[in-house]
């Protein structure tokens, strides 16, 4: 096995949380590499749950990374922040690689949230402030599991996870209506976004996938080729491991749609 394990720190001293990990494939990798966003409501997780995923995807030619975010004391424009200039340190090492600057994001829950900005919107859009390296460069591709379509309280919504989305925005949605908007992936939708793959759970109880539905169906009036799948029998935040079924079936169908190739709907 030659592979190669890294984590990358942003800055020195260290900073909890601010800090992504490559995973390298043998032999030379695949043009488009893969970024990865775990999960967590916004207040937990850890970048390796993924670790798994990376090494599966290490074993089909991708270079892979996985980032972690600043989980406590913070806000969503913190950990926003966070994943933005990882992601740009990203581009520096295939930068210095003499890698293709195409990346494709994954993220899961709340990092398909945060995820979803970095594809849909641009640095400081949704009022975030990033130290970068590069001139931005835009995602290739996005998939994205349980993603919030936005960040608005809705009549289904559990009185916890609301009061849990206002906690980490910082500020009651009364004090900063447009603070909301600008974090709602739904007012970044637009025909320059990339092209996106939802991952939706059969069993999925916090953001209901219909939603996303629409946001395909909008992407493939303007021509962009954005997927979705329902998976059977699988639950929200169901894609960090390739156990079951469901799980390997939306494996293969990331890697399909990262090549080009998925067909849906």
């Amino acid at each position: 096995m030659n592979r190669r394990f890294t984590s990358y720190y942003l800055d020195s001293p260290f900073v909890q949380g601010r800090v992504f990990d490559v995973f390298e494939p043998e032999g030379t990798p695949r043009d488009t590499a893969v970024f990865l966003i775990h999960g967590g409501g916004w207040t937990s997780g850890t970048r390796v749950v993924y670790h798994r995923i990376m090494e599966a995807l290490n074993r089909r030619g991708y270079l892979t990374g996985s980032a972690d975010y600043r989980l406590g004391g913070v806000t969503v424009l913190d950990q926003l922040r966070d994943v933005r200039e990882a992601y740009d340190r990203f581009i520096t090492l295939l930068k210095q690689m003499d890698r293709p600057l195409k990346v494709a994001v994954h993220g899961g829950s709340a990092g398909a949230h945060l995820a979803s900005l970095l594809l849909c919107a641009g640095p400081g859009e949704c009022g975030e402030k990033c130290e970068l390296e590069n001139d931005w460069v835009r995602p290739v591709r996005g998939t994205l599991q349980a993603t919030p379509n936005d960040f608005l309280r809705k009549e289904w919504m559990m009185p916890q996870m609301w009061a849990k989305m206002q906690s980490v925005a910082g500020v009651p949605f009364e004090k900063d209506p447009g603070l909301y908007e600008r974090l709602s992936l739904s007012h970044h939708i637009r025909p320059g976004n990339p092209p996106l793959f939802f991952i939706e759970a059969e069993l999925e109880h916090l953001f209901p996938s219909r939603y996303t539905l629409e946001f395909v169906r909008k992407h493939r009036e303007w021509g962009i080729p954005s997927q979705w799948k329902v998976y059977d029998g699988m639950e929200h935040g169901f894609f960090y491991e390739l156990v079951r079924k469901g799980q390997i079936e939306a494996f293969e169908d990331v890697c399909a749609f990262l090549e080009g190739s998925l067909e849906t709907l």
